[in-house]
């Protein structure tokens, strides 16, 4: 049976973070989450993998240190949980999820809490495998994000989002993109739609999150991707050049 690795300082350079297509020398969104991670350390993130080389793994840090605007006391917040469509039937989920389940009752935590969707979306959390294991809705934010929870004991308060998040607006005109290095996909296409709009002439307003304080605070639930159009939230995926094409000809911006 393949062991489960736990990612540290010592290992996380040799450790392929199952994450990426490749960690290949030289790819920047491999390196740049390996930098978030080893940043997140201190702040008692665990980054528990399959020792396969693909997707088959999860990393999940205290709710304090979360970098998701939630409100929430003593629970450890899933931050992504990803076994591949390749390695199904395997017990790879079950295994990992029931290494973090035991892994926060040792450390005395009231329970864990996850983001999810009303039906499984792109980058989030499946709500049917989660529900079946025993995860419950705690709360909701439009358009669709489900917050879910497995409380180890009924006396503990549920965790909720926090208030100026549950309406799926921000403040901004036109298109603005909220992006962070929790996922090694986003430096890349978060620099393609920078250039796509440029050549174009689409006005849009990046905002990187650098720190747990802005996510914390952002105005999305999903703070390592998340795209509005004039205050109106738009889509948690991230974008490929034809999907960024399509939606900017729908909005009417080329």
């Amino acid at each position: 049976m393949e062991e489960i690795i736990t990612l540290n300082y010592n290992n996380i350079e040799c450790e392929h973070i199952c994450c990426s297509l490749s960690d290949k020398k030289g790819d920047c969104g491999v390196y740049l989450k390996k930098e978030w991670l080893k940043e997140r350390f201190d702040d008692g993130l665990i980054f528990n993998k399959i020792n396969v080389r693909g997707k088959a793994f999860i990393e999940y840090i205290p709710v304090e240190n979360a970098w998701a605007p939630i409100e929430g006391k003593n629970y450890m917040f899933i931050n992504c949980f990803w076994v591949s469509g390749k390695f199904k039937g395997r017990g790879y989920a079950n295994r990992l999820l029931n290494e973090c389940i035991d892994n926060c009752k040792k450390r005395g935590k009231n329970g864990i809490i996850t983001l999810s969707s009303k039906k499984k979306m792109p980058f989030l959390s499946d709500p049917d495998y989660l529900k079946y294991k025993g995860f419950k809705v705690c709360d909701i934010a439009n358009p669709y994000y489900e917050l879910l929870y497995l409380p180890f004991s009924d006396k503990y308060d549920s965790p909720k989002f926090k208030n100026h998040v549950k309406y799926g607006k921000n403040d901004e005109n036109g298109l603005t993109l909220y992006y962070s290095n929790q996922c090694p996909h986003t430096s890349k296409y978060v620099d393609l739609i920078r250039k796509i709009s440029s050549e174009k002439k689409v006005d849009i307003k990046i905002i990187k999150i650098e720190t747990k304080e802005q996510a914390q605070s952002s105005p999305c639930p999903f703070t390592t991707y998340s795209l509005f159009y004039n205050g109106e939230f738009v889509t948690n995926e991230i974008l490929s050049e034809n999907k960024f094409n399509k939606l900017i000809i729908e909005k009417g911006l080329i």
